[in-house]
């Protein structure tokens, strides 16, 4: 059994007594860990109190109230991430707005619960922040331990692709079968979803491993004269048949060349991803427009579709690791909810930012800016801005 200490931080007793009851049989598990977790539960009633006991006890988990007697939550917020203290922060707070929530999220709160909440609420909060406690835990021990470690990174593989390969045997099983006679068209529903299933289970492996890498801190860059022109056409040919499929059509406005100083697969990963996601949540016959702009100081990467787009609260958490956004248009859409969260994670490793414009229905707007380190060979090579359209 492993505990996690979880501080619980309000000026209210009974908020305090109710969470400290709520989880004192709680514990979560899930097949791909070890051991079982449990929690060790303190609490404090003040700003001022709280910080005493994070620099003196490093809880892995602070559950805090913002409307405190004395300094404020946000400023409890700000203090652990001033620190750099490793430590998971969820808001809880009956004075929720938009304002709250877009700086709680940007100081480095993981999760935002307004009061009242339900025990199941809480707990269902928990169980995510100790997967993801786990698995940033497993990941940074990757490059020092040897078999063991690895062997669990395939345990959290092999728990989530159990149910696509459930499904897909389970298909091919009605196939040879011949459960649905003998006509092969009368199989064409299955071999889709079968397909669907495996390029989901593609990806997640592919997201997994991604985010392990920059994760365990071994991202390892190599910084060479990278065309970002030539990987974002790449990407877009990547993409075009499922963009063919959706008759969606796909714009690039960009130099002819545009040589900087990159790892080229950290630029490919922000651009598979950004298509990927453009074409995946657009319309039928929507559109997505790709800009690449390039001045002395910084390097801009704008995608643009005309999709479902996102609303003010889901962007909040987009770039959370395991998030997907999960309303009727979406629930037929597969990923792993990895995506976004290793893209700002490549972004920021390169000393850049990713913001989101959207409101639903009308599309979203994701912006990246880079640095922009010149070639080797002096100034960045760029000609005439061209547009290509493919559809």
């Amino acid at each position: 059994m492993a505990t996690l200490k979880i501080l619980v931080v309000d000026d209210e007793p009974g908020i305090r007594s109710g969470v400290t009851r709520i989880l004192r049989n709680f514990k979560v598990d899930y097949p791909f860990m070890d051991e079982m977790y449990d929690f060790e539960i303190t609490e404090a009633a003040t700003g001022e109190e709280a910080i005493e006991q994070i620099d003196r006890e490093q809880p892995d988990i602070v559950l805090l109230d913002n409307k405190l007697p004395g300094i404020q939550g946000v400023t409890v917020l700000e203090d652990i991430r001033n620190k750099k203290y490793d430590i998971f922060v969820v808001m809880i707070t009956s004075y929720a707005s938009l304002e709250l929530a877009i700086k709680v999220t940007h100081d480095g709160a993981v999760d935002f619960i307004p009061k009242p909440f339900t025990p199941q609420e809480l707990k269902s909060s928990l169980e995510t922040i100790t997967k993801q406690i786990y698995l940033k835990r497993m990941a940074r021990k990757m490059k020092h331990e040897g078999k063991q470690i690895r062997f669990q990174f395939l345990s959290v593989l092999s728990h989530e692709l159990k149910a696509p390969l459930n499904a897909v045997e389970g298909y091919l099983n009605m196939v040879k079968e011949r459960q649905l006679g003998t006509n092969l068209n009368d199989y064409n529903d299955l071999i889709d979803r079968s397909l669907k299933r495996l390029h989901g289970m593609r990806n997640l492996i592919l997201d997994l491993l991604d985010l392990t890498k920059i994760e365990s801190g071994v991202p390892s860059q190599r910084p060479i004269n990278t065309d970002l022109v030539e990987i974002a056409r790449n990407a877009i040919d990547t993409m075009m048949p499922f963009a063919i499929q959706k008759e969606v059509t796909v714009n690039l406005d960009a130099p002819e060349k545009l040589v900087l100083m990159f790892d080229a697969d950290e630029i490919e990963i922000i651009f598979n991803n950004l298509i990927s996601n453009a074409i995946k949540y657009n319309h039928q016959g929507g559109t997505v427009d790709i800009t690449l702009q390039h001045d002395d100081h910084q390097t801009m990467i704008s995608v643009k579709d005309t999709g479902i787009g996102i609303s003010q609260e889901d962007q909040e958490r987009l770039f959370k690791d395991f998030v997907r956004i999960k309303n009727t248009q979406t629930k037929n859409i597969t990923g792993s909810g990895l995506g976004l969260s290793i893209v700002k994670k490549v972004v920021e490793l390169n000393q850049g930012r990713i913001t989101v414009e959207s409101q639903p229905g009308q599309g979203s707007t994701f912006n990246v800016w880079l640095p922009a380190p010149q070639a080797k060979d002096g100034k960045p090579l760029s000609a005439t801005s061209t547009t290509t359209s493919q559809s």
